[in-house]
């Protein structure tokens, strides 16, 4: 049985010219419980990502925190040397003092270490996509922004992005350097940011929701989302993520696993198509649940 292909849900240019299928891989739960430590079978994380690649991804997402260093460091183990056109893009600006923990920090002499251990760590010489991961609170978002467009003046970064920002926070940003993609929370159920997306779009800036299934809670229940996924013959988290890709061309999904078989299941979602009328289905069901719970 041939494997599922990321490139049926297309591409996007990250920059205007960093090719990647729109469908990538997100490397957080590779590590351990809490996001924390080295996970408990290290051998099946190197198999998921091997089978990411395997099904066309050609976007995986990390960061320095995750672990922290652990998914960077089995990135390298599983995939090193990197095949032609696979984009490793990773984060800095998170610190870590336990599982689940994670404190900002934005002191620039801070993110240009992020910077130095993540190219060593991943055997790279630049980083072709480095997002700051959030803006620290300890120094102005400005004095964050400088550092970082002096390390991609020189050659450290390829494409800068931003994760957790508002558009008035990009703004501040693209004075120092373009911004090419923007990680923020979004789903079908959680509509906060779609104000940002709607500026992305309008520009040509990569969108990366992070928690695209909501950390599994959409595939839970009896739900209009349910239901279709049955008339399709999917399941929920394949139907999810096709509405996200249908949502924007400039939408980049990255669900995350630590499982070899769910890569299959979630990279499957690329070649599912929803006709107009069960996108606004979902649409409308989506947004209802969000604002119901924004409500409450």
């Amino acid at each position: 049985m041939p494997y599922p292909d990321a490139h049926q849900a297309g591409l996007f240019r990250i920059g205007g010219d960093l090719p990647v299928a729109r469908l990538g891989f997100g490397a957080m739960r590779i590590t351990g419980p809490g996001i924390w430590g080295d996970p408990p079978d290290r051998d099946r994380a190197l198999a998921t990502l091997r089978r990411a690649v395997e099904c066309g991804v050609t976007l995986i997402d990390t960061a320095d925190s995750y672990g922290p260093y652990v998914s960077e460091d089995l990135i390298r183990a599983a995939l090193h040397p990197y095949p032609a056109g696979l984009v490793i893009a990773t984060k800095g600006g998170h610190t870590r003092h336990g599982p689940d923990i994670w404190r900002p920090v934005g002191n620039p002499n801070y993110l240009r270490q992020c910077v130095l251990m993540s190219l060593r760590r991943l055997g790279v010489s630049r980083i072709d996509l480095w997002q700051l991961h959030r803006v620290g609170p300890d120094c102005p978002p400005e004095a964050q922004f400088e550092v970082i467009a002096a390390m991609r003046d020189e050659g450290l970064i390829r494409h800068v992005g931003l994760s957790e920002v508002s558009v008035d926070m990009i703004e501040r940003a693209a004075r120092f350097f373009p911004v090419a993609t923007v990680q923020n929370r979004f789903n079908l159920v959680n509509r906060a940011s779609e104000d940002v997306l709607d500026y992305c779009a309008a520009r040509g800036i990569g969108f990366i929701p992070w928690a695209p299934l909501a950390a599994g809670g959409l595939a839970a229940g009896d739900n209009v989302l349910a239901r279709v996924a049955r008339d399709m013959g999917a399941t929920p988290g394949q139907v999810a993520l096709a509405w996200l890709l249908r949502r924007s061309p400039v939408m980049l999904p990255i669900p995350g696993t630590g499982s070899p078989a769910h890569v299959d299941d979630n990279v499957s979602a690329a070649g599912l198509t929803l006709d107009p009328g069960v996108f606004d289905l979902l649409d409308r069901h989506g947004r209802a649940e969000w604002e119901r719970a924004a409500a409450s």
